[in-house]
């Protein structure tokens, strides 16, 4: 328990029923719920009964790095997971109660947005994209396409929830499962078979949950589920944090846990271990004409330090060139010596271009955070979809993006035709393949090459059954990519050579990865379990499309960090620059939204709200030294129109004495000091 501050301990301590830590930001949450783990454990309770469940897989990461360092050995067997991966550990074990194959797939976000073009009858990308954005809100509320249906508030709605219905139908024809099924399923599970949910409840002793304030309205449901009457949990989360309403997360689970569990211990952790306290005074001072659920000030011993800078531009371009202009300036006075240390948060996507020019001018080494994942890739998709069919012969989407990625002759009139055929006899793709009345419907020469596609996924399958460790994996998913001939296809299917090449690079990158997990050198995906036991290529292939980058165990890299402010929620730089912090930016245009005008008004002040928040989880990733900039003017579309400083800037409070910054002016005294200093220097050793 040393190093733990009283709030801490008790945190720690308390072991016996339901307990609500509220982590302040930067007040030792990821301590809290690792030494918990050990306690636990010390406490008498099996490794295997404990689960701690995270947002994403680099937390899951880090949590499993410091339980080991913790209990040592003991900690592989915690199930220290995101809320997903627990959710494909349930259906793998029990789905076959719904009707789910083992082996099921899980579809990406692409393969969503296709099958739901298909079955809104629609070509258009924006509005399948529509579609699937309601659909996936429905699904966190815990609707199903009738429930959704009956409570639609127009016919736009009305439309959605019919395509949400013939989506429904043919998730269940590929044995295919999207994300938000990974938790909406496992709560099916749960709700609708007493021995499944028995079971779960006697196998988790205790049940930890990171970032609580993140949970939607169908975690919230699974975790009651999950810990029944004996609420033996840990929630851990700050409201003030709460950033995800756009996606379904909700403060309402905080305001119902006390109700639902009377007998809640509410732990507040308010010391702050990350900023100094001007930093701090800045982000309790916005925070705090939002409603409090539980009401909470952050404070820190590490001294007044540098006061909040306020930064004036008189446009985009300016901003930035004030941006570089400060990070010199703390480079040459010493204060920051790495460029890792130093970050850009902007509330939006698009604002990041005008900082990577002036970067790239000033020759300022940086990563935008939140780029496009390895998995997005074109190459890493194909790839994705070869193993997930081997995997799930049901899968229809995956089977055709292997059947044309390389081509092989068999062309979109053959699928189409073959797609119609399976339809009327209600079989997958793939098992259509080998149907006595195939060749009614299709050419013989097309059956042909269908045939030999068909053979070759049913041999792949077989062979990678029986791949087990790393160096097996490795020759077979090289003699693979050599028998489809994959490298060629990627040089013809690219006009440069360079670009080709890296993305071939990409491939051997996959395959090294994919050749380490079957040796167990890599932990299970998402996190289920740090056992290094050797795996088949079946087993990993099935985990697949759970990972959201193959990134995410990448070494930190020496740069300057652009971001946005949700992507940098969690994490801490010692100089923080909060950029375009302007009216209509942040906090974000705050339209009316049609409908009533209470409900309207009611739902412009929780945007704001939200938007507040935002403004003060960006305040809080500072260590050390924090610039708030905002411009004049700024663009829109074409144009050009005068711009207004956020409220929040006012907000913050801070003394006018203090508040404004040329970093440039100061840049330029700074260099001056210098060069005076070196020509003293330089005078005393020609007088000596």
């Amino acid at each position: 328990m040393s190093g733990l501050n009283l709030a801490q301990q008790e945190a720690v301590n308390y072991l016996h029923g339901p307990c609500l830590v509220l982590a302040g930001a930067g007040s030792g949450k990821t301590r809290v719920i690792t030494h918990k783990v050990a306690r636990l454990i010390a406490a008498g309770l099996e490794a295997k009964r404990i689960a701690a469940i995270t947002f994403t897989n680099k937390a899951a990461a880090e949590m499993r790095e410091r339980a080991k360092q913790l209990v040592g050995k003991g900690a592989s067997e915690v199930m220290i997971c995101t809320f997903h991966a627990l959710g494909v550990r349930m259906l793998r074990q029990d789905g076959a109660a719904l009707g789910l194959k083992p082996q099921f797939s899980i579809l990406d976000s692409d393969d969503v947005t296709s099958i739901l073009k298909d079955a809104g009858g629609s070509t258009d990308a924006a509005t399948a994209r529509q579609w699937q954005w309601a659909i996936s809100l429905w699904k966190n509320m815990g609707l199903n396409a009738a429930q959704a249906e009956a409570q639609a508030a127009d016919d736009n709605e009305r439309i959605t929830a019919r395509i949400m219905a013939r989506y429904e139908e043919r998730l269940i024809a590929y044995q295919g499962v999207d994300f938000d099924d990974l938790i909406g399923l496992p709560l099916k599970l749960l709700q609708q078979h007493a021995d499944v949910r028995e079971k779960w409840q006697a196998q988790l002793g205790h049940v930890l949950v990171d970032e609580y304030q993140d949970t939607n309205a169908t975690q919230y449901e699974l975790l009651k589920l999950l810990v029944g009457e004996r609420a033996r949990f840990t929630a851990v989360g700050d409201d003030d944090q709460s950033i995800y309403g756009w996606r379904g997360a909700t403060l309402d689970n905080l305001k119902k846990l006390p109700l639902d569990f009377p007998q809640l211990k509410v732990i507040k952790l308010e010391q702050n271990y990350r900023s100094t306290s001007a930093i701090l005074r800045a982000a309790n001072n916005v925070i705090g004409p939002n409603p409090k659920l539980f009401p909470k000030t952050l404070f820190s011993e590490l001294g007044e330090g540098e006061p909040v800078r306020i930064v004036d531009a008189d446009n985009e371009a300016h901003e930035a060139e004030r941006v570089v202009a400060r990070i010199q300036s703390i480079r040459e006075n010493g204060q920051g010596k790495d460029w890792k240390d130093f970050s850009v948060l902007y509330r939006a996507n698009h604002m990041a271009k005008v900082f990577e020019q002036a970067f790239r001018k000033a020759q300022i080494p940086y990563k935008v955070s939140g780029g496009q994942s390895f998995f997005d890739r074109a190459e890493i998709k194909d790839l994705c979809a070869w193993l997930r069919l081997i995997v799930n012969n049901d899968d229809d989407p995956a089977f055709l993006r292997a059947v044309t990625a390389p081509k092989r002759g068999i062309g979109h009139q053959t699928l189409t035709s073959l797609g119609v055929f399976a339809g009327q006899y209600k079989l997958s793709l793939f098992g259509a393949l080998f149907s006595p009345s195939l060749a009614s419907a299709i050419s013989s020469r097309s059956v042909g090459g269908l045939h030999e596609f068909g053979r070759y996924i049913n041999d792949l399958e077989f062979r990678a059954r029986h791949t087990q460790g790393a160096e097996d994996a490795r020759t077979f998913l090289v003699d693979w990519l050599k028998d489809i001939d994959y490298e060629k296809h990627l040089y013809e299917g690219e006009d440069s050579e360079k670009l080709a090449a890296a993305r071939w690079t990409n491939v051997m990158e996959f395959i090294d990865w994919m050749a380490q997990r079957c040796g167990g050198q890599i932990d299970d995906a998402g996190g289920v379990t740090m056992a290094s036991s050797k795996k088949s290529l079946m087993e990993v292939a099935q985990t697949i499309s759970l990972l959201s980058t193959i990134n995410e165990r990448e070494q930190e890299q020496n740069v300057v960090t652009l971001s946005t402010l949700h992507a940098a929620k969690g994490l801490e730089w010692p100089h923080v620059m909060l950029v375009g912090v302007n009216e209509g930016l942040l906090p974000f245009k705050l339209d009316d939204d049609g409908g009533a005008k209470g409900q309207a008004n009611e739902g412009i002040l929780q945007r704001l709200q939200e938007e507040r928040r935002l403004m003060y989880v960006g305040i809080t990733r500072a260590q050390r030294s924090l610039a708030v900039s905002w411009t004049r003017k700024r663009k829109k579309g074409r144009d050009t129109i005068a711009a207004q400083p956020s409220r929040f800037i006012a907000e913050m409070s801070l003394e006018k004495a203090t508040t404004k910054e040329d970093p440039r002016e100061k840049l330029k005294a700074l260099r001056a000091e210098f060069a005076r200093k070196a020509q003293e220097s330089a005078a005393a050793a020609g007088g000596a």
